[in-house]
């Protein structure tokens, strides 16, 4: 692992709220500046930053009341001649969440932040300063790049314990100091109502901080809303937030379970009124826009697309997949022609072709559900298939077509440095895939990580297909169903690239940052 220095990373929580206590915005011409004591606003959810690149970034705050949002940059901590940043209007159109987009950023350095609240009637009335700091990306190679994935939080009832002292899988890897996270999906679970207690297998018992959004399924804009707001609980999430920014993409559980465009919850479910996900996906996506800083997604609204490229310097493009949003019913993956598939058309289209003009000697494919892994749909009964493996080991069928295609494409255009990134199946794991070992040949071998859970229940090790003959070379996973947090297997990745040498490290890492797995791969290959 290479080490660099982050000045203030560390610190940036530290004192920075009482060297800027008395900070206000100037006053207005002839009248003394105001620090009101009462009825100013406040940002109790922290701040995040988001899609930082070169030059630019995202900051993201909530207000607990109308506010204009302010933002001031500098290279210390100190914050002496900041440049300033004028946000947009909070208000209820948005849940007093904002975005404030950052521009012209000087490259390869630690960027301070603070934002302000103030009073859209008195702009001389502002709310104490909350800080954050982010890392831009460096113009050459120098310094390598270091960041972490995984995904799923707060599933299957296990919520923030305070017993446990919340979600401390952040506060590890916060201490790796990585230049971003990738969430790799699952940020909340809208399916996954939260009690105040559950019982432990073997005795005990599970504490949750609850909330009334989280007392039942989400349906309506507020209770989606109400589950970003419940893991901002969480003191170490925050802090985290505040020093990591953030590379966000969405799987099912920020709606439903296993959902898909389309469906029609049946009326056997009586825990959901409105049966129309469609209808569910649209509150869910508007919800999602306001709460993470996703520069192709507009708050208040969430129209736009997941699906971007967030590029890293010479050394890494990140292709953030959507394989929600345009992919066709579950089934049993049969069908012999299926262009549709996971991905849709389009998406498809606009994958290879960043893949093709991507010049990044790694380019991480983050896929929110795992290629060979078998994640069956049993909703209702019925024997369907919720990710792209079929479990049928012959040729591809069904959404495996498209990979196929996809994996055709990467070999025959020679694209080189290709990792498939992902989480989902609340384990850890990693695979290699084989022409040699496939039913499927036309393609360069390639490998594909798995972590997960941040904060659910873990689940036994999925099953194999070998349509594109994987390998499982590493795997971690209980033996039962739904072990709760506190009994471990909760899970994150690490890829540090060299700026040197440019060699790739995946670590696979436990909830306290024990390295589990390490595998190195070699730059400028097609395949390996």
């Amino acid at each position: 692992m290479s080490l660099r220095p982050s000045p203030g990373r560390r610190s940036v929580l530290r004192g920075s709220l009482a060297a800027s206590a008395a900070l206000t915005l100037p006053a207005a011409r002839g009248s003394a500046p105001a620090f009101a004591l009462a009825g100013r606003p406040k940002a109790g959810w922290g701040v995040q930053a988001g899609d930082v690149t070169a030059h630019s970034g995202l900051v993201w705050v909530r207000s607990d009341r109308p506010a204009r949002m302010i933002v001031e940059t500098s290279a210390t901590e100190a914050f002496r001649s900041p440049r300033r940043w004028h946000g947009p209007l909070l208000g209820a159109n948005t849940d007093f969440t904002g975005t404030t987009r950052l521009h012209g950023l000087p490259a390869g350095e630690q960027i301070h932040y603070r934002v302000l609240l103030a009073d859209p009637d008195d702009p001389r009335r502002t709310g104490e300063p909350v800080t954050g700091t982010f890392r831009t990306t460096p113009p050459g190679r120098r310094g390598g790049v270091r960041f972490l994935w995984s995904g799923d939080l707060a599933g299957q009832g296990w919520g923030i314990n305070p017993d446990l002292g919340g979600y401390r899988i952040y506060d590890a890897m916060a201490r790796l100091d990585p230049d971003f996270f990738l969430c790799s999906g699952d940020s909340i679970y809208a399916d996954g109502p939260i009690s105040a207690t559950a019982a432990l297998p073997g005795g005990g018992t599970w504490r949750n901080i609850t909330t009334e959004e989280k007392s039942k399924v989400a349906e309506t804009l507020a209770e989606f809303r109400g589950n970003f707001r419940y893991n901002l609980l969480d003191e170490n999430l925050k802090r985290f937030n505040a020093q990591v920014p953030s590379i966000v993409q969405w799987d099912d559980h920020e709606v439903r379970n296993n959902w898909y465009p389309g469906e029609v919850i049946a009326d056997s479910d009586t825990r959901y009124t409105e049966k129309s996900v469609d209808v569910l996906a649209g509150r869910a996506r508007r919800a999602f826009s306001e709460y993470f800083p996703i520069p192709t997604l507009r708050p208040g609204a969430g129209e736009g697309r997941v699906n971007r490229v967030v590029r890293h310097g010479p050394l890494l493009d990140v292709f953030v997949l959507d394989m929600r949003t345009y992919r066709n019913a579950n089934s049993p993956g049969k069908q012999t022609t299926d262009p549709q598939g996971i991905l849709g058309a389009e998406q498809l289209d606009w994958l290879k072709r960043e893949l093709a003009t991507s010049r990044a000697v790694w380019k991480v494919i983050a896929a929110d559900m795992p290629l060979g892994l078998v994640v069956p749909d049993t909703t209702e009964g019925k024997p369907h298939i919720e990710a792209v493996a079929q479990g049928d080991p012959g040729a591809p069928l069904g959404r495996e077509l498209q990979i196929a295609e996809l994996l055709r494409f990467i070999k025959h255009r020679r694209i080189t440095g290709t990792v498939w990134l992902t989480a989902d199946v609340h384990h850890t794991s990693a695979q290699h895939y084989q022409p040699s070992r496939a039913a499927f040949t036309d393609f360069e071998p390639f490998w594909e990580f798995v972590s997960g859970p941040l904060n659910a229940g873990a689940f036994p090790a999925s099953a194999l297909d070998n349509t594109f003959g994987p390998e499982r070379v590493f795997v971690k996973a209980p033996t039962a169903s739904n072990v709760s947090p506190a009994g471990g297997y909760q899970f994150f990745g690490e890829v540090d690239i060299d700026g040197d040498s440019g060699e790739l490290t995946v670590r696979l890492r436990e909830q306290d940052g024990t390295v589990l797995f390490t595998q190195v791969l070699q730059p400028g290959r097609v395949g390996q």
